[in-house]
């Protein structure tokens, strides 16, 4: 028998959902970014190498999905990382990315 149950076409399209907000890799960087702790915008572009428009827009993406949150101080709106999967999702993530490369360089050394 599996460990885990198959999922339903609705929930399936759920999950589809939340992939398709992590596959942007400017989404990954200011996730990259917040995995230290709360930032403002003006941190978070300056972290990210991005345009404010452009880092707004993928915030409010980030936060209308969920996976983040914000809270204002005056005029300064801060952002946090408010799904604790997300910090468990990257970590199994880039480390099956690490275990693949490095035996791509060993199969690429040995010729």
């Amino acid at each position: 028998m599996s460990r885990h149950a198959l999922l339903p076409d609705q929930a399936l399209e759920l999950v589809a959902r939340r992939f398709a907000v992590l596959a942007e890799p400017m989404r990954l960087r200011l996730l990259q970014a917040l995995f230290a702790g709360e930032k403002n915008v003006t941190d978070l572009v300056a972290a990210t190498d991005g345009t404010q428009a452009n880092i707004s827009r993928h915030l409010q993406t980030l936060t209308a999905a969920h996976i983040l949150s914000r809270r204002k101080e005056g005029w300064q709106v801060f952002y946090r990382i408010s799904d604790p999967t997300i910090p468990k999702l990257c970590e199994l993530m880039c480390g099956s990315l690490e275990k693949q490369l490095a035996k791509q360089a060993g199969h690429f050394d040995r010729k």
